[in-house]
């Protein structure tokens, strides 16, 4: 079994178990477009954010995956993953321990295969905004898409978490994250405004922005996706 099969399976493994032990709670969202007639286009888009609370851990996990194609040629082809366990030191501040998966063919990279552990901060948290931080390291597993060949080494890891309630049917996120290492350094930011139709159902509006500072030649370093979603709350 390969490097990216066995994160993939862990992530799988580790959800079945915790959700046969506790409630979860988080949303779906997705987003299609059918193009038919001169042009023959399709995009889907999907994620999936759950998290639960026992005592003083929270279990989080983070799923995306978008896929288009045009005139029967695929254009984009992304997932990802992402699991993350904290543990409540105090009211404030928390350790983390992490795994994330990338599999993105039009990155240049095959995959990107993190584990990673820290500390992390509530700056605020409140019932209208939330913000928190969080800092630590771990070690990367990176294949190149277009040698083949597989490196690994130490990154340094961060993220910013934000969220703002602006009334009572319209709230902001954004979400930053980064994983420095020799081989590379991944940035990562969604931005989003939600809005509620019901408990329920809500539609979202998204920039995702990733960049990659050593792509494989030729591509790009910077990749942008906005999209459309209806979010179902669970």
């Amino acid at each position: 079994m390969t490097l990216n099969r066995q994160i993939l399976a862990g992530v799988a493994l580790a959800l079945i178990a915790a959700t046969t032990q506790a409630e979860w709670k988080g949303k779906g969202e997705a987003g299609i477009v059918f193009a038919r007639g001169n042009t023959e286009a399709d995009t889907v888009n999907f994620k999936l954010g759950m998290s639960e609370e026992v005592d003083r851990w929270k279990h989080s996990l983070d799923m995306a995956a978008l896929r288009a194609t045009s005139n029967g040629v695929k254009s984009a082809d992304r997932f990802t993953a992402g699991w993350q366990s904290d543990y409540k030191l105090n009211e404030r501040s928390f350790t983390f321990g992490g795994l994330r998966y990338e599999r993105d063919r039009f990155s240049g990279f095959d995959y990107q295969a993190t584990a990673s552990a820290g500390v992390g901060y509530k700056f605020y948290d409140t019932d209208k905004t939330k913000l928190s931080g969080q800092v630590g390291a771990g070690y990367r597993r990176i294949r190149d898409g277009v040698t083949g060949a597989t490196s690994g080494n130490v990154v340094f890891v961060a993220g910013l978490d934000y969220s703002k309630v602006l009334t009572a049917t319209t709230n902001v996120v954004d979400k930053f994250h980064l994983e420095s290492g020799s081989d590379d350094t991944l940035l990562s930011n969604f931005s989003g405004l939600e809005v509620k139709m019901s408990n329920a159902l809500a539609l979202s509006v998204g920039l995702d922005v990733q960049h990659n500072t050593k792509p494989p030649a030729p591509r790009k370093k910077t990749d942008t996706v906005t999209t459309v979603n209806l979010v179902y709350a669970f």
